[in-house]
């Protein structure tokens, strides 16, 4: 009999990346997925994932299909979440709602529903974003977790973070999975829900359970709709259509960027796993890359005539870098994410080549709901 695995929230960027690679492994595919419309583009699969997999096309939160869809399952690949740092710190109650009540539906149905007996792991999609500013190396008290960067320091245009203890300069190494949980937006604190949830479910189960906390992940595929999360897709969008890329901060700012294949391996390494684990693994490709480093390269692929400027505006809540520690990843699962951001990149921008440019409106939106809510901030002269 061949396994057959759930993902949730399946519809989307990881979610049909991964399942075309069960698929053609001989896995069958359970997909529960509601298409939002703020993250897909179409309210159906392609024609090649339609004809393979069983689509359940519902919420997350709803009890009902999420017990059809546990049915004869062997694992679960929990993806289904509200995306986007900036826009969780005002929609709280949707943030909470569809990545803490889905879950606890989810988990809920395990425990207490024969629909469940049969699951043996949960693969749940967990973030960088539940370390806050990760790790630093002070010179005087060694590697610390700096607070969140305050409105008051970042007008001043100092936006590195800052020993905790004693306020001196620190310098960025990579963050690994014993960091202390410090989320810096809401959707930071329902991805820590999220996981520990999980995970504390597998542990008393005796079932195996990973957080596998994904980085920044892109590649082909990727929604370029969406515009409250990928800064690839929205310097891409502006980029054909010679639009300016306005950058936060000074540019200097960097992210960890993991391509969506490796991202796919860790999960699928995950699923396929023989022993017993319930933890944490980081999945990113631990390099930093500037936001300016981005902007540049995407505008030279493009020959854009796009100007770049550093406008000194900020997000309250956003990080200033991250990077990850691989090590208890290669350990656990060996394997270490090796495809370079440039490669990757080419890889994505050759796929968006192709796709419809998206209107520019929505990404001013964004920006305009956060300047509202009085989450925007800027330099003063």
């Amino acid at each position: 009999m061949k396994t057959t695995i759930l993902i949730t929230g399946g519809a989307g960027f990881i979610g049909q990346r991964l399942a075309r690679v069960l698929i053609a492994s001989g896995t069958k595919v359970r997909i529960l997925d509601n298409f939002s419309p703020q993250i897909h583009a179409t309210d159906c699969l392609p024609p090649d994932l339609n004809a393979e997999v069983e689509l359940i096309r519902a919420d997350v939160r709803d009890r009902d299909a999420m017990k059809r869809a546990l049915l004869g399952i062997e694992a679960v690949v929990h993806l289904a979440a509200e995306t986007g740092t900036g826009q969780s710190m005002y929609e709280i109650d949707r943030y909470f709602n569809v990545n803490v009540q889905g879950t606890a539906v989810l988990l809920d149905l395990l425990q207490n529903d024969p629909c469940g007996k049969n699951v043996k792991s949960i693969i749940v999609a967990s973030s960088r974003a539940i370390y806050g500013e990760g790790a630093y190396l002070c010179s005087n008290h060694g590697a610390v977790y700096p607070e969140q960067r305050s409105k008051e320091q970042m007008t001043k245009g100092l936006f590195e973070p800052i020993c905790p203890i004693c306020s001196t300069s620190l310098t960025l190494i990579p963050t690994a999975e014993h960091a202390p949980f410090k989320p810096m937006s809401i959707y930071g604190l329902t991805k820590q829900v999220q996981e520990q949830a999980v995970l504390m479910f597998a542990k008393t189960n005796g079932i195996n359970g990973f957080a596998l906390r994904y980085q920044n992940v892109y590649g082909p595929g990727q929604s370029l709709k969406n515009p409250y999360t990928g800064i690839l897709a929205v310097f891409s969008n502006l980029a054909r259509q010679d639009q300016p890329i306005e950058i936060y901060e000074d540019g200097q700012e960097s992210r960890d960027f993991v391509y969506i294949d490796d991202v796919v391996e860790a999960t699928v390494r995950s699923i396929n796993y023989q022993g017993q684990f319930v933890g944490a693994l980081n999945v990113g490709s631990g390099h930093a890359t500037s936001v300016m480093t981005v902007a540049e390269e995407i505008k030279s692929f493009f020959n854009s005539n796009s100007s770049i400027s550093v406008t000194g505006a900020f997000r309250l809540g956003d990080i200033r870098h991250n990077i990850t520690d691989t090590n208890l990843l290669n350990e656990v699962l060996g394997f270490i994410p090796s495809i370079p951001f440039k490669q990757g990149l080419n890889n994505f921008l050759s796929w968006a080549l192709e796709q419809s440019p998206e209107d520019k409106a929505a990404y001013l939106r964004s920006v305009n709901e956060l300047a509202e809510k009085g989450l925007m901030g800027k330099v003063s002269k």
